[in-house]
């Protein structure tokens, strides 16, 4: 296969997506082509090649998956790690969950397959900016404060944090950092000398200068840098620091099943687990419905198995896929978030050409007439999804009825948030009413404050870190949060109330996590809040 072939193609995605760089390999009966296109940075200007560094996201779940299934097959030194084994057994003081079934029944397997039933919690965890910073320990030790959203094993629920969870797991047990791990099990042995867990550790080997600059862009602003992050509280979620040339090593050990790939960890990588939702009518022709493996998506086309993942973070997206049946893979990365979208197009038309679909008429491309980045818009890629737009319908019900301030029973009518700008009711109590320190066990800290005559949150040292500006609605206590994100921008419109005893705030209710249909309550901290800040 040429990528020469495609580099017009690539120029017009790039160009049309607002992408400014892009790095391509391909593998074709063990050839490997590989190519790089536009900018790794825009100023200073320097071209993008097939070395160039990406943050690969949640395609780093496959590598993570394949740590676990290393620890699995290895019956000598690990012959607890089973795909079946209680995750309670593993980590009895650390992996507790909220409701005692989900932590009694979760197997290994539940975790890597997203059916533990817990809600993402995305916004639950704090990055490198923070007081007190998470990590895999902490993130684990936390479940047991966050609410579940289903069932154990009823459904498919991404979950990044129980992708940390699982690194949590391997560094107890191998008693080994997850970084030192993937370098001595997955990155010499395949020669991924260009691979890293996290940016810091790609600086410290010399090779920051090939890092890619992310970029965010705005049709009124142009592109905005986003400089790639450190992300402790996300490994194994992603954070994966990597180049096209290096992962197509990665892919290459999955097709052949070579080095730690043994036939037996590869079988535990793409047995089906779970089965994401997806809308029929968005199924691309002659395409399966998805199925998700371990770390990896797997669909049919044609009557070909596809395997891979795609990852999209903050100013970078990344997608990687091949068919074992004719030893063919693919790797797509560049630095824009909507990179993510234009590795999906190409992957799918590399496939047709690999396939050797040349009529136009009969290809994928020509089928659909907007290509997703995925076969189910419910696997989401990354260690950091994108905040939702259209939110879920959920009821007003509080997180937990119990534990909420003394009117917690009276009943209240939900606020309409379709128009956050347009307040209406006037706000009468004095904002001072509203303002101090709030508390969740799962969340931990928030502060209200005053900032140009409204209520204000700024939760930036959060690993998706955001803020909140308040916007009245009725009765004084019902209000819609403006939650921009701290990286990206944008304005996601979410449901807020505060409860009242007597002429103070007692609690706050934020939306904070759709998949639960209801508000996360913090509780108003009275007093002298020295030394609880905002750790655990």
């Amino acid at each position: 296969m040429l990528l020469s072939d495609f580099t017009s193609r690539i120029e017009e995605l790039i160009s049309k997506h607002h992408v400014p760089g892009l790095s391509v390999a391909v593998l074709s009966e063990d050839q490997v082509t590989s190519a790089g296109f536009g900018s790794a940075s825009i100023e200073p200007p320097l071209p993008c090649t097939a070395d160039t560094l990406f943050d690969v996201a949640s395609c780093a779940k496959s590598i993570t998956a394949a740590s676990v299934a290393i620890l699995v097959e290895d019956n000598e030194n690990y012959p607890e790690i089973k795909y079946d084994a209680l995750m309670s057994n593993l980590l009895p003081e650390d992996f507790v969950m909220s409701c005692p079934e989900h932590s009694k029944g979760a197997m290994v397997e539940d975790l890597l397959s997203h059916r533990t039933g817990m809600a993402p919690h995305d916004n639950s965890y704090f990055g490198p900016r923070a007081e007190c910073p998470d990590n895999a320990a902490s993130v684990t030790r936390n479940l047991r404060n966050l609410a579940v959203a289903a069932p154990l094993r009823s459904r498919y629920l991404y979950c990044n944090m129980m992708y940390t969870v699982l690194t949590h797991l391997i560094e107890v047990k191998s008693k080994l950092s997850f970084s030192d791990f993937l370098e001595d099990r997955i990155f010499l042995p395949l020669a991924m000398n260009s691979s890293s867990l996290q940016p810091a550790n790609a600086r410290a080997k010399g090779l920051g200068d090939r890092i890619a600059t992310g970029y965010i862009w705005n049709k009124k602003s142009g592109y905005r840098e986003c400089q790639c992050a450190d992300c402790p509280e996300g490994q194994g979620a992603g954070s994966v620091i990597t180049s096209a040339n290096d992962f197509i090593k990665w892919v290459k050990a999955l097709v052949n099943q070579e080095g730690p790939i043994t036939q037996k960890v590869y079988q535990g990588l793409v047995r089906p687990r779970s089965f994401p939702s997806y809308h029929p009518a968005r199924l691309k022709p002659l395409t399966s419905p998805p199925l998700y493996a371990a770390g990896v998506d797997i669909y049919y086309y044609r009557g070909h198995m596809v395997v891979g993942h795609n990852g999209v973070v903050p100013g970078f997206g990344a997608r990687f896929a091949f068919i074992p049946s004719i030893k063919f893979g693919a790797v797509v990365m560049g630095n824009s978030s909507e990179a993510g979208i234009v590795a999906g197009i190409l992957i799918r038309e590399l496939i047709d050409d690999a396939l050797g679909i040349l009529e136009p008429d009969q290809s994928a491309v020509a089928r659909v007439g907007k290509i997703e980045v995925n076969p189910s818009e419910s696997t989401k890629a990354g260690e950091k999804q994108k905040r939702k737009r259209n939110r879920p319908p959920k009821n007003s019900k509080p997180e937990d009825q119990s534990n909420r301030p003394s009117d917690a029973n009276k009943t209240k009518t939900k606020p309409d948030t379709s128009q956050p700008d347009d307040e209406t009711e006037p706000q009468v109590k004095p904002l001072h009413q509203y303002t101090g320190h709030y508390w969740n066990s799962g969340y931990r800290g928030i502060t209200v404050q005053i900032l140009d005559n409204r209520l204000f949150v700024d939760a930036s040292d959060r690993a998706m870190g955001f803020t909140l500006t308040f916007h009245h609605i009725s009765d004084q206590t019902k209000y819609t949060a403006k939650l921009v994100d701290a990286v990206e921008g944008g304005s996601d419109p979410i449901e807020a109330e505060f409860l009242f005893e007597g002429d103070q705030a007692a609690g706050l209710g934020l939306d904070l996590e759709p998949s639960l249909r209801k508000l996360i309550w913090f509780h108003r901290v009275n007093g002298n809040t020295e030394g609880l800040g905002k750790c655990r």
